[in-house]
């Protein structure tokens, strides 16, 4: 309780609330997200125990799911890629101001995306016990609690366990909304994953602008971040909102993991291999360009405004083109804009570059993960989009720590991001060529 009344203490000095309003409100918040959690743990078992011929007949009403509300996760995203977009640009950026080296940065990366690693392999039945509602609030908190031990202990180690908890943490976040928007007619899947990237992305992009506007040292920057995701935690705990059943879900076996789309598999990977890098060390390449932490803040965000940008068009172009050779053309177009890095040096050739190295980077993920659930049985999303997740985590573990080998060299970060994309390019070109099929929209 000490530390509850420190946290609404700390609370009523940034905000013109009173203490004691600020204490009903988080009280009432905890108790609606506790008494909901403990619902959708016993509840089933509950109805199954007194009442078995009721609660078979419940499991047997089916929600609407043809067009499903997904105001609530989208707009808890928003906010928690706000603050992440923030947190993920801050870390490289900070660690002189807490007495770290900033070699550590490459490693703190691969500690985040081997804890996403981790965590695409644990969380389904995690999320299938619960509900994606709460097992999202939980990823949440728990996501809080890695960020509250940055501030507070300066050693390495610490930093390096709660980045991995961190990656784990967020691993839930996006299985949870990548599955619950997954779920429904697969002719509104485009749509709605181009909502989902253009949520994460767009957020993320105003989150880069917080190195700029409120800085990277002190605590005013975790006090923003801790309360955005604090705010994304009450709109999914008072939210209404659909929500998949989970009761009816399935897990992948082996074999059928073996036969999803390479492509897809292999599209989810590369998109971890560069966004896991451009996210650890873009930051720094950008420094030692002698780039200002304002100018540095507004590239950061060009990259991911330009991610962002592209979602819409990736629907539009499934339609004509098949989405394996659309991985190509991606991969293709983010090869020419690092090359024009490459031969030229100034500052408004580097902006327009770092935005279209944005659209052929972020573009990749939501056509794999698209790709991959294609057909796809609804029972089997939440274990596909584990699987694609997981892909998609061994990318991130390897790029940053593949391209600190770059960086040492002249190469730099931009030689590693066109050695990846230009290998992927070609192979999405061979695969695109096996057959006829692969060549016309949707395949």
């Amino acid at each position: 309780m000490a530390l509850f009344d420190y946290l609404c203490q700390l609370y009523a000095r940034f905000l013109p609330l009173r203490q004691r309003l600020i204490k009903l409100i988080v009280k009432n918040t905890i108790f609606r997200f506790t008494f909901f959690t403990i619902n959708s743990i016993f509840a089933r078992n509950h109805l199954l125990l007194f009442f078995d011929f009721e609660a078979k007949s419940l499991e047997n009403i089916t929600v609407n799911v043809s067009s499903p509300r997904i105001s609530v996760p989208v707009i808890a995203l928003s906010l928690y890629a706000i603050a992440s977009g923030y947190l993920m640009s801050m870390i490289p950026l900070m660690l002189p101001h807490y007495g770290l080296e900033s070699s550590l940065a490459s490693w703190l990366a691969s500690a985040f995306y081997a804890g996403l690693l981790l965590g695409a392999l644990v969380v389904e039945p995690f999320v299938n016990r619960v509900g994606h509602r709460i097992a999202f609030v939980w990823c949440l908190v728990a996501l809080m609690l890695t960020i509250i031990a940055l501030p507070a202990m300066h050693i390495a180690e610490v930093w390096l366990v709660a980045r991995f908890i961190a990656g784990a943490a967020v691993a839930g976040v996006f299985v949870v909304v990548e599955s619950w928007l997954m779920h429904g007619d697969e002719k509104g899947r485009a749509k709605r994953l181009g909502i989902y990237m253009a949520a994460l992305y767009g957020g993320t992009a105003l989150g880069q602008l917080g190195i700029g506007y409120l800085g990277v040292s002190g605590g005013v920057p975790f006090i923003a971040i801790i309360t955005l995701l604090l705010i994304a935690s009450t709109v999914l705990i008072y939210g209404d909102s659909d929500q998949p059943s989970t009761q009816h879900s399935s897990s992948l076996s082996l074999k059928q993991v073996f036969k999803l789309n390479h492509a897809a598999l292999l599209g989810c990977a590369v998109s971890g291999l560069t966004l896991g890098a451009i996210y650890g060390l873009m930051p720094i390449e950008l420094e030692l360009r002698g780039i200002n932490h304002t100018d540095l803040g507004s590239l950061m965000a060009l990259v991911v405004l330009g991610g962002m940008a592209v979602q819409p068009m990736v629907p539009w172009l499934s339609k004509f083109m098949g989405r394996t050779l659309l991985m190509a053309m991606f991969c293709l177009l983010g090869s020419a804009a690092i090359a024009m890095t490459l031969l030229q040096s100034g500052i408004m050739m580097l902006a327009a570059s770092l935005f279209v190295l944005g659209m052929a980077t972020f573009a990749l993920y939501p056509i794999a993960i698209n790709l991959g659930c294609d057909k796809l049985d609804e029972n089997y999303i939440v274990s596909a989009t584990q699987v694609m997740l997981f892909s998609y985590s061994i990318g991130s573990v390897s790029g940053p720590l593949i391209a600190d080998w770059f960086m040492q060299r002249s190469q730099g970060l931009m030689g590693y991001l066109l050695v990846a994309l230009l290998t992927t390019c070609l192979y999405m070109l061979m695969a695109s060529m096996k057959t006829k099929r692969q060549w016309v929209a949707g395949e």
